[in-house]
């Protein structure tokens, strides 16, 4: 077997492969042994009939083919080993010659993972935030606490920011009531912002018993197409006004609240919680930062079929997030303005699905370099924590048997392997 090679691109290769009557004739043996199985021979069991006998009732047109298959099948298998190149996809089989027998010359051109050339991962920028928890965030954090203790009171006034109104409402556009507007016996808090802007300030001043009208603009931005920008009215009824009373902030609410005998302990607590999460937080965001960086500085040709694949991933796990919105991915099209879900999935997933790609290709790469490994150990240590979480659900359960899911989180334990090295590389603690 002769092979010669002619890079495409730096994801794409084309092999040229030249086989000789030696090597045909080997595949015509292995082609002949193959057929001679099914060949039916008076006098003869099926299966049975000598090899001699059968290769005569071959049918020469489909020996050829058997032929020329095994023999591709073969040469394209050795030849891409031989050349120490990792296919990603099945490759592409172009005949340019052959004679049976004598010579078969052919093309295969294959999608590669590509040879990745990391920057200089060991100085790389860190831009960890210094953590400063204000006076502020702890008294909003404090407010909200309060909010949980708060006593309600049905009084008889108007409506003022802070009251919580039961409300009746329908919302109509031009005439007709549009989905999602309606509700009853809805408890809404003035001042809380979780309804379109100008809703809550059309009840302030109305009190219980009030039915009245208030006519709002949609934003511009709106999630549904249907109301963008449009023009609509709340028909509303108020059923109840409530005064929210706050209780004082002193040791005896610090003490409901928790193992807190004062005030400023609470403030501690609240301080060091702040802290922990904003550190977490913190942690990742340098995560995310780092992986982007060391990209930006390898050099990352990304295959198309990696992309092609890291794109479905991405449809089809957005489409399940939405069907646990009650909605569906052509509703959601709709409603965001896409003339099509190819223009979607070029405005919006496409690029986020080669950000994917490159930061997969050059962790990988990094593993290997660094010397990374997920031991049979960690893997069996995750794979029980993710049984104890899902020990109720035998369905699930079952799945962790698996060699394809053993191997996924197998490949997940590297890649969090990996990120942390790179963390410890560049950020100095």
């Amino acid at each position: 077997m002769k092979t010669s090679m002619k890079n495409l691109s730096d994801t794409k290769v084309q092999l040229t492969i030249t086989l000789d009557a030696e090597a045909l004739a080997i595949a015509a043996q292995v082609a002949t042994t193959k057929l001679a199985r099914n060949v039916k021979v008076a006098g003869f069991r099926k299966g049975k009939t000598p090899l001699a006998v059968a290769a005569k009732n071959i049918d020469p047109a489909m020996l050829q083919e058997e032929v020329l298959d095994n023999a591709i099948s073969k040469a394209v298998s050795e030849a891409f080993i031989e050349s120490k190149l990792q296919v990603i996809d099945r490759p592409t089989v172009e005949i340019k010659k052959f004679v049976p027998g004598e010579i078969l010359e052919f093309t295969a051109e294959a999608e590669i993972l590509p040879i990745i050339k990391l920057g200089n991962y060991k100085k790389l920028k860190s831009n960890v935030e210094k953590i400063v928890i204000s006076e502020k965030e702890i008294t909003e954090t404090i407010d909200r606490m309060r909010q949980g203790f708060a006593e309600k009171a049905e009084v008889k006034r108007a409506a003022v920011n802070g009251d919580e109104t039961i409300i009746d409402f329908i919302g109509k556009k031009d005439g007709v009531a549009f989905d999602g507007g309606t509700g009853s016996d809805y408890p809404l808090t003035l001042g809380s912002n979780q309804f379109v802007p100008g809703f809550e300030e059309g009840i302030i001043g109305h009190s219980a018993g009030d039915v009245f009208d208030i006519a709002l603009t949609f934003p511009a931005d709106y999630g549904s197409a249907e109301l963008k920008g449009a023009n609509v009215t709340f028909t509303t009824t108020i059923k109840a006004v409530k005064e929210v009373v706050l209780p004082e902030l002193t040791d005896e609410f610090a003490a409901k609240s928790g193992p807190f005998k004062t005030v400023d302990e609470l403030k501690t607590d609240i301080k060091r919680e702040l802290t922990s999460q904003k550190d977490r937080e913190n942690a990742e965001k340098a995560k995310d930062d780092l992986v982007k960086q060391l990209v930006a500085v390898s050099h990352v040709p990304v295959p198309e079929i990696l992309v092609a694949d890291q794109t479905k991933s991405i449809e089809q796990d957005f489409a399940n997030n939405l069907m646990y919105q009650g909605l569906t991915l052509d509703q959601y099209l709709e409603n965001k303005g896409f003339e099509s879900k190819e223009k979607w999935l070029e405005t919006e997933v496409k690029e986020v699905a080669i950000k994917r790609v490159k930061a997969g290709l050059v962790l990988a790469e990094l593993s290997k370099v660094e010397k990374i490994e997920a031991t049979t150990a960690e893997l069996d240590a995750h794979v029980e924590t993710f049984r104890k979480q899902y020990a109720k659900n035998p369905e699930v359960l079952k799945q962790f048997d698996q060699p394809e899911v053993r191997r996924d989180i197998a490949n997940r334990l590297l890649t969090e392997k990996t990120v942390d090295r790179l963390v410890e590389l560049n950020i100095k603690k």
